[in-house]
């Protein structure tokens, strides 16, 4: 005798990509940030699968970053009376222009009360001079990648480095010659971000043709757009890491 099944409806299987996405959509981005994370985990996930799946993991950890979403890295700063920009980033080891950025503000000015969402996590960043760019990383989450130029005949040190001081429009001091911050010979461009090794650094560039190539007498050469950007990020003391 025939066997009759009765009509069951079965849910269509959504992939973990789709729901991260759908996540994304409603606003869910810290649920959809783990379902990338455990993509990215899967034993021989496909090459080009992997690279789709990184960019919008890292496209999502930057809009986290500059949003005002608390997360495990972040907290909100109750702005006390005396408070400046410039004390609470010291104080969270962090840097104005983040604050501002994460706040939605666009001067300097505070009130008490006020609730500002500071980063406590840290910033890192690897330099790959096999392909001019430079990774950067906050709490060990990728969020964001700059195409530089490095030094030419592989000029630019390898090894771990940090970023001891921070200067806007930089003079460039050039055998012996000062070249000022407007001057179009100035090679630093807008921004400087030196190395605890002395004469390396980060910096902008007039030269900006030369960003993707080995070009440079030994430091990491950025967009102006781009290292003002990053210049916002990092706060001294961030961890630079150079490789071939």
């Amino acid at each position: 005798m025939p066997f009759a099944f009765a009509n069951v409806d079965v849910a269509p299987t959504i992939s973990p990509l789709t729901r991260a996405i759908d996540m994304e959509s409603k606003g869910e981005y810290l649920e959809a940030q783990k379902i990338y994370e455990s993509i990215l985990q899967e034993p021989d996930l496909p090459a080009t699968r992997a690279e789709a799946v990184r960019a919008r993991y890292e496209n999502l950890n930057w809009q986290l970053l500059l949003s005002r979403t608390e997360t495990p890295d972040s907290a909100f700063h109750t702005v006390a009376p005396g408070d400046s920009l410039y004390v609470i980033a010291r104080k969270y080891k962090t840097t104005v222009g983040l604050i501002k950025k994460a706040n939605g503000l666009t001067s300097d000015t505070i009130y008490p009360n006020m609730k500002l969402k500071v980063h406590t996590g840290a910033f890192s960043v690897i330099v790959d001079k096999s392909e001019n760019i430079l990774y950067v990383y906050f709490a060990g989450k990728p969020v964001k990648r700059y195409r530089v130029a490095t030094g030419k005949n592989n000029g630019t040190p390898t090894g771990e480095f940090k970023i001891v001081n921070k200067l806007v429009n930089p003079t460039w001091f050039s055998s012996g010659a000062v070249v000022a911050p407007d001057s179009p010979d100035n090679i630093l461009g807008t921004r400087w971000m030196g190395f605890d090794y002395s004469g390396y650094g980060i910096h902008g560039t007039t030269i900006p043709e030369s960003i993707g190539t080995q070009a440079t007498a030994g430091c990491v050469r950025m967009l102006n757009n781009d290292v003002e950007e990053l210049y916002d990020l990092l706060p001294r003391e961030t961890k630079v890491t150079v490789v071939d």
